[in-house]
């Protein structure tokens, strides 16, 4: 059909899914409760048991990261090295699938999950990412296993009937140049997977498609493009898109991680392909768009209206939402201090009609800030802050947290209208 028919049909369709997120920020109510890999802070991540937790605090969403497994199966797991969120590496059995690999520029040795049938991946044992701040999840060690992502789904449809309410999925696709164009398995073979399109099989075969229930995120925007254009309407399908914004400070290395800019469009350019061809007006609004673009050239006006031409909305990395800086040299507590106020494209983002879901909000002390006078902030601060920025939507560890405060903004307005 023609590409106007299908962007007259997103809008409609997409209209009941960002009604709570486009709202102003004064109407709490609208503000989405994302559970950040379940209750992660509480449970191992990306477990059905976190996700359950997670449903029971009150979440609206549940959060899956999906990577393949070698046999084309999509599981929750935040990244595909496995070494760090389960007990591969004491099991003797798959001691010579360690590898190294080098995935979005960066080397890492490791255990994958694309080398690995999803039969032996279901022998594995989740185990907690951050013991030494989440003891009281550690203690959870070994009891659970990695789920698929059509069990997540199910999971999602099964508690939003028993209790009355829907429960959205927000998978985000992890590394999608990486798996499609890039990676090798163990033995060299091209990985080859699309996993975009795998997301998107997944959800029609379950028949888990309704707009208001799914968001798609990834920090790549080419996958996002072609979902947009390509793989949606090919399924019939039409689901908001989410473009997650990593570090915008500068001060990421490239070198060492590519939390600075997207990847997709640093490969796509070394490889001398046609971008404006790809990425279309988005190309022709940043300046000098190409190897070196980094998430702060996507937050300038121009840029964020010709995003906002293909994309539903922005997930934000709140250090950088709320400008924050790193301790002064020298300062007794080490955590970055809090800007003197939000990043002023936010206003621009909302005024376009962006949703804005930030992440990730934590309560451990390492995690959250200090205030200009010096004192910490805490994390449900944090929160109404950022409420008050104009979030629409947050990526919470601790749901529970975040519904609360979200409870409490809502009651305000009764009680200050009180006699």
């Amino acid at each position: 059909m023609p590409r106007r028919f299908w962007q007259s049909a997103r809008r409609t369709a997409l209209l009941l899914a960002l009604m709570l997120t486009a709202m102003p920020a004064l109407a709490a109510p609208s503000l989405l409760v994302i559970a950040h890999r379940g209750a992660s802070g509480e449970r191992p991540e990306h477990t059905l048991e976190a996700y359950r937790l997670a449903i029971a605090q009150g979440a609206d969403f549940i959060e899956p990261d999906l990577v393949p497994t070698r046999d084309g199966i999509l599981v929750a797991r935040h990244e595909n090295a496995l070494s760090g969120s389960t007990d591969v590496a004491e099991r003797a059995e798959f001691a010579d699938r360690r590898t190294t690999k080098r995935i979005d520029g960066i080397e890492i040795t490791d255990w994958f999950t694309e080398d690995f049938s999803l039969a032996e991946l279901r022998t594995l044992r989740a185990r907690e990412t951050r013991p030494a701040v989440r003891p009281k999840s550690a203690r959870f060690d070994g009891r659970f296993g990695i789920a698929t992502f059509a069990e997540v789904i199910a999971l999602a449809r099964e508690e939003g009937e028993r209790l009355g309410r829907p429960i959205g999925v927000y998978p985000e696709t992890k590394h999608p140049t990486f798996f499609l164009h890039e990676g090798r398995h163990l033995d060299g073979t091209p990985i080859g997977l699309d996993t975009s399109a795998m997301l998107v099989d997944d959800l029609a075969s379950a028949e888990f498609t309704d707009p208001a229930r799914v968001f798609i995120q990834s920090f790549e925007l080419d996958n996002l493009l072609r979902l947009r254009r390509t793989l949606l309407p090919a399924a019939g399908i039409e689901l908001p898109l989410v473009f997650l914004l990593g570090d915008m400070s500068g001060r990421a290395d490239p070198a060492q991680t590519s939390f600075g800019q997207p990847y997709d469009l640093v490969w796509h350019a070394a490889r001398g392909d046609d971008l404006k061809a790809r990425y279309g007006g988005i190309a022709a609004a940043v300046a000098g768009f190409g190897a070196r673009t980094d998430y702060a050239d996507f937050v300038t006006g121009a840029a964020l209206a010709a995003l906002r031409a293909e994309i539903d909305g922005l997930g934000p990395w709140i250090p950088t939402l709320l400008q924050a800086q790193p301790a002064p040299e020298g300062a007794a507590d080490p955590r970055p201090r809090l800007g003197a106020s939000p990043a002023p494209w936010l206003a621009e983002a909302r005024r376009l009609g962006f949703a804005v879901h930030a992440y990730t909000l934590r309560t451990e002390a390492p995690y959250l800030f200090v205030a200009a006078d010096g004192r910490a902030q805490s994390a449900d601060a944090q929160l109404r802050m950022l409420v008050d920025a104009g979030i629409t939507g947050i990526f919470a560890d601790q749901p529970a947290l975040a519904v609360g405060v979200r409870e409490a903004l809502r009651a305000a307005p009764a009680r200050d209208d009180a006699p």
